[in-house]
């Protein structure tokens, strides 16, 4: 039987783990929704990335002495592991705290291919990283003593220790999202009109999750090849510096860029380097919903932001915005007429269809095709 999430947590409470912070994962989504609801915003901060969570973790434990918790899918273990080793290591400064971790790819589990590789070398990193980690599973009747065993070992060694999740350990949580209406479109709605107002050479460079999937159903759909768009399936964040490095080697080729929110800001300071560097075939296309849409609906800090004045004040030649499906001809219109760099933002609804499909095309072949229509 899968674990109910509010039962993890009341684990966790019973044991002082009082602060949370990380970047959602589809593993964990159910627990990071219970999180929502039983913890103050200041004590659950969702960040830009997972190497914020662990130094923000590290603050707390500094300020207050407590065990704080990170959570991330392991995929993001990645943008931890410089201030895992440089900060929080036993030979540096020796900070404590619980990493909780989606174990996305696991060997014997079917999984995307960006998953693969990380989920296989998984327990092989944990052991070089020196991060001490017990495993959880869905029908796991001594979860709770393994939650026990790596806070009293990250206490007592002063150390980070770490719980992997298994796909499937927690039960469903029921929580409760407004379905206001508002005049926003859906992001397959903004892709549909993007594709159609694009020329045969430009060049498409889109983010991770349900965008790129969204633009290998529209070119499927239309019966169009796919190797005008590299489809970025993994590397959360790094988009638009894929999208820069070609559009400085591509210069006669229009390269638009489509991203999220959460992509963008996990990676902000790759915006600094596109205007620093000033190509005026550079598209920015943002797709803000505000959310981490495909982990489960958490919010990004996206919705603070005024991105259209920030970007433009980073050196963007120019900085559009637009909410409704009705002003986004227009607004692509203007947009592609002025030089790059340029960047606009696409006000979205989050939601997506239920049949919604992932590429057949492997990444290797997409990277082939996509290639050969470079050279062309």
């Amino acid at each position: 039987m899968a674990i109910k999430p509010l039962d993890f947590y009341k684990q966790l409470s019973s044991n002082e783990i009082k602060f949370f912070s990380g970047v959602p994962d589809s593993l964990l989504k159910e627990f990071c929704l219970c999180i929502d609801d039983n913890i103050q915003d200041k004590n659950h901060i969702i960040t830009a990335n997972e190497g914020n969570a662990i130094a923000l973790a590290s603050g707390y434990f500094l300020a207050t002495s407590l065990l704080p918790l990170v959570y991330m899918q392991n995929s993001g273990l990645g943008n931890a592991i410089n201030p895992l080793l440089s900060l929080c290591d036993r030979e540096v400064y020796s900070i404590p705290m619980l990493l909780l971790i989606g174990w996305r790819g696991e060997p014997g589990t079917k999984d995307e291919p960006q998953h693969i590789k990380q989920g296989a070398i998984q327990l092989d990193l944990l052991r070089t990283l020196d991060i001490p980690y017990e495993i959880i599973f869905k029908d796991d009747i001594n979860y709770k003593q393994k939650i026990n065993n790596s806070i009293k070992k990250a206490k007592i060694e002063s150390r980070p220790t770490a719980i992997l999740i298994k796909k499937g350990t927690f039960k469903k949580y029921k929580k409760y999202f407004s379905n206001s209406i508002n005049q926003k479109m859906k992001r397959e709605d903004a892709l549909k009109i993007i594709l159609n107002n694009l020329n045969e050479n430009d060049i498409i460079v889109s983010t991770t999750g349900k965008t790129s999937r969204e633009i290998f159903e529209i070119r499927k759909s239309k019966n169009q090849e796919h190797n005008k768009d590299f489809l970025t399936v993994g590397s959360m964040g790094h988009c638009s510096s894929i999208a820069l490095g070609i559009a400085l080697k591509k210069p006669n080729r229009k390269i638009i860029c489509i991203d999220g929110d959460g992509s963008m800001l996990m990676h902000l300071g790759n915006l600094t380097t596109i205007t620093s560097l000033k190509p005026n075939n550079f598209y920015h296309i943002l797709l803000n919903n505000e959310v981490h849409e495909s982990v489960g609906g958490q919010s990004t800090a996206a919705k603070y932001l005024d991105i259209a004045n920030f970007t433009k004040s980073l050196g963007f030649n120019h900085s559009f915005k637009v909410a409704k499906k009705k002003d986004l001809q227009t607004s692509l219109s203007n947009f592609f007429l002025k030089d790059g760099p340029v960047f606009l933002e696409i006000k979205i609804t989050p939601g997506s269809r239920d049949d919604l499909g992932r590429p057949t095309v492997t990444p290797k072949k997409n990277k082939l095709d996509f290639m050969k229509f470079l050279i062309d």
